[in-house]
């Protein structure tokens, strides 16, 4: 099952909606001291825009709570972009350490 989904939600407006607690790296999140929750997921965006995806930067806005990570935005294409680079780090668990370990180098804290 994919945890993502992009959907348009109101005439020109989209939200891409991930599923918390549902993905293949949950395991791995936990045990990096992190619970997989929608804010954890909302960091892991962050880090994304702030190191390969800075063209998103303040296209989207977000809404997390603790089953769900939501970025709303009225560019289709930019959360298109953003859940192709998410569903990929929902798959891989050296992509999720790598990413928790540049947020340790850059002073970045997660608020799970």
């Amino acid at each position: 099952m994919d945890p993502i989904d992009v959907t348009e939600v109101a005439p020109g407006e989209h939200r891409l909606y991930l599923v918390a607690g549902t993905t293949d790296v949950d395991d791995v999140i936990a045990g990096l001291g992190h619970e997989p929750n929608g804010v954890f997921w909302e960091g892991i965006v962050e880090l994304l825009i702030m190191t390969e995806l800075p063209a998103l930067d303040r296209r989207l806005s977000f809404d997390s709570e603790a089953g769900a990570f939501l970025a709303h935005s009225s560019d289709r294409a930019a959360l298109d972009d953003l859940a192709i680079r998410l569903r990929a780090v929902t798959v891989d668990g050296d992509r999720v350490r790598q990413l928790v370990e540049l947020a340790k180098t850059r002073g970045f804290e997660f608020d799970d």
